[in-house]
């Protein structure tokens, strides 16, 4: 009897000390807001919006201890409209994220899944489309460098390294999962510094597919790229770099991206606002961002952030337009995980043979004029 007490006691205790070691965490995000447009497709619009600034999500993070400085890890993360309820990223239980690795504390991380690539892990930071100062509706035109992480990838393979004394670098590679091996397969690459307030990263993205098969068109395909995308191109090469430095309150930014796209169509129905896309007029294609932004804590609750994007495009037969976007956000914490803000949007289009009417990301459907204005005023809450 004394021998089952023993053995059920110690048992209990291995089995505290193996749960201790393994973790789960629920974790999400809410944005919910209203926005006001101009012009969009030629009428004035008041409109219920989710993920204005931060996409809506809910994910499970994890983690077990292997021992020797090894852990498996884990994500899944959903996205969804708050205002409906229905599932974003092309209806994907899991569409923002679904990946599992090994992390170790000496060499690194592998993972495997749907995840982001590395202009976005790297860059987009340093962009205030890429945080919680500017979010959806302040990417550059058609979210053409995809720091706004309009798509990501399947059947993606991605080392990350640990922090070499504020180094850091990583890359992915994305399978066809096709015997077509290059055919919707997409690989990148980037890294970054941090040293006191400085902060510097730099990364490169490509992106390969048939545009006769637009295998991208579909989430039932097996391919990197599967019902959404920004382009129908047949091989897109984003690259940029940014810095930015923090002194007290304020913190300063620049980030540059390019995309040039060869064998190229037009751009996605989605990520122009128009019914049938937008064509190009030419079989290659190229968008030049200039951004640069500001983020300012007025006070531990109150921030400030603003952006300014020059965007030259060149669609091909004499068609160049350039776009100037700017982005305004007032921000004010309730608390430590709910706050509230008010953004204003304004794009203007010039040098435009074929009068392409300006389109702020996220609306959903172009101007009819070379403007667009929207004003948001919207809350967020995480868990």
């Amino acid at each position: 009897m004394k021998k089952t007490l023993m053995v059920a006691a110690l048992s209990g205790v291995f089995a505290t000390a193996a749960h201790a070691q393994s973790s789960v965490t629920l974790y999400g995000l809410v944005d919910a807001g209203i926005t006001y447009a101009n012009n969009a497709g030629g009428h004035s619009l008041w409109k219920a919006t989710s993920g204005t600034v931060n996409g809506s999500r809910w994910g499970l993070r994890g983690s077990e201890d292997l021992g020797g400085g090894l852990k498996a890890i884990f994500t899944l993360e959903n996205g969804f409209n708050i205002q409906n309820g229905t599932l974003g990223q092309s209806s994907r239980m899991f569409g923002r994220q679904a990946f599992v690795g090994l992390a170790s504390n000496q060499f690194g991380a592998v993972t495997l899944g749907r995840q982001y690539d590395s202009v976005v892990d790297y860059l987009a930071p340093l962009s205030n489309t890429g945080t919680q100062y500017g979010g959806t509706i302040a990417a550059h035109p058609f979210d053409n460098d995809n720091l706004n992480n309009s798509v990501r990838f399947n059947n993606t393979v991605k080392y990350s390294s640990i922090d070499y004394a504020g180094f850091k670098f990583g890359g992915t590679y994305s399978f066809s999962n096709s015997t077509s091996f290059a055919n919707n397969r997409a690989y990148s690459f980037g890294a970054k510094y941090s040293w006191g307030g400085l902060n510097v990263a730099a990364g490169y993205l490509q992106t390969n597919n048939d545009i006769n098969n637009l295998q991208m068109n579909s989430s039932s395909f097996s391919g990197a790229q599967a019902g959404d995308f920004t382009f129908a191109a047949g091989r897109q090469r984003t690259f940029g770099g940014g810095v930015n430095y923090t002194f007290g309150p304020a913190t300063a930014g620049f980030v540059y991206t390019q995309t040039n796209l060869s064998n190229a169509v037009g751009i996605s129905a989605a990520q122009s606002g128009r019914t049938n896309g937008l064509a190009f007029n030419a079989t290659s294609a190229r968008f030049q961002n200039f951004e640069g932004n500001i983020r300012y804590a007025l006070t531990p609750a109150l921030s400030l952030a603003g952006a300014y994007t020059y965007t030259r495009g060149n669609f091909g037969g004499g068609e160049n337009p350039n776009y100037n976007t700017v982005a305004l956000q007032s921000d004010y914490a309730l608390s430590k995980r709910t706050d509230v803000y008010l953004q204003g949007d304004w794009q203007h289009v010039s040098s435009n043979p074929q009068n392409i009417g300006a389109y702020l990301n996220g609306l959903g459907s172009a101007s009819t004029r070379q403007d667009q204005v929207a004003v948001t005023v919207g809350m967020r809450h995480r868990f």
